[in-house]
């Protein structure tokens, strides 16, 4: 498993310089910059067909850019033939929209899939050993883990593919709208979960959402994707002093508002409050 030795050093474990994502003739992203501090939550935002998912895919190497410089945990991914490639995939992980569970596995044979594909010569016992612990660790009882996906609940389902992510002690955690389709209840244990592991386990997190009362509740900064590219990275007060329009209807907007009400945070108050908006 990654031991401490391994542990990434610098101050951005990820760095996205210049990059550009397009399908055929339609360009995603252009001249897009990134970088994400070591231990915190950067929420991830933008409006429909910006390209959240994209950026996610390139930056763990899915997504292959047309051009570009991408850096994870102080490795070029841009690089070829890089002999090593495999070994840093074991240093993050995954948690796909909608859990992306093998709905012929089990909970734990899920979460065991990683740790045979890293780490064959842990014997059939300790990896079955883990995935009980990872189970458990993800909020779920031991019990779930002899359990297959079509008998979990949606919040089951993405407790089980996080999981799944944490199955090799990652340094780097990546979210993609882990609480979509989640009751406010669950979307809200969710969130408190993804905090608690943060800061127990030391990760950085990678979470894309659209979920405002995410970004509230446990976001240290948010990046805003829009014409293209990153066009600002902050915490929610130096994101509503920016005139942007996008950015000004979504965190000022009736929504926006809620989840501040529910949150209370009075510099945000003070920062919405100077914006001269009503949300009325």
């Amino acid at each position: 498993m990654t031991g401490l030795s391994q542990d990434y050093e610098g101050e951005y474990p990820i760095v996205v310089e210049g990059l550009r994502n397009a399908f055929g003739e339609h360009v995603i992203h252009e001249d897009l910059s990134l970088r994400v501090r070591k231990g915190e939550v950067l929420g991830v935002v933008g409006g429909s067909g910006t390209g959240k998912s994209v950026l996610m895919r390139s930056i763990i190497g899915l997504q292959p850019p047309r051009a570009g410089r991408i850096e994870v945990l102080g490795r070029d991914m841009m690089e070829p033939g890089d002999s090593e490639g495999i070994d840093i995939r074991s240093r993050w992980g995954v948690l796909f929209q909608g859990g992306a569970l093998f709905s012929t596995l089990t909970v734990g044979e899920n979460v065991e899939v990683p740790l045979k594909q890293f780490y064959p010569e842990l014997s059939n016992e300790l990896r079955s050993e883990i995935a009980r612990f990872k189970v458990r660790l993800s909020g779920l009882p031991e019990e779930a883990a002899f359990k297959y996906p079509s008998e979990l609940s949606g919040g089951m389902k993405k407790r089980a593919g996080l999981a799944r992510a944490l199955a090799l002690d990652p340094e780097l955690l990546f979210l993609d709208e882990p609480t979509a389709g989640l009751d406010p209840i669950g979307a809200a244990a969710f969130d408190s979960l993804t905090r608690e592991l943060k800061e127990t386990l030391g990760l950085t997190v990678f979470l894309i959402t659209h979920d405002l009362d995410t970004l509230y509740a446990i976001c240290d900064r948010v990046a805003v994707l829009a014409d293209k590219q990153v066009i600002a990275v902050g915490t929610i007060p130096e994101l509503l002093a920016l005139d942007h329009p996008w950015i000004q209807e979504y965190f000022n907007g009736p929504r926006g508002r809620a989840a501040l009400a529910a949150k209370g945070d009075p510099d945000v108050e003070e920062a919405m409050d100077s914006t001269g908006k009503t949300g009325a």
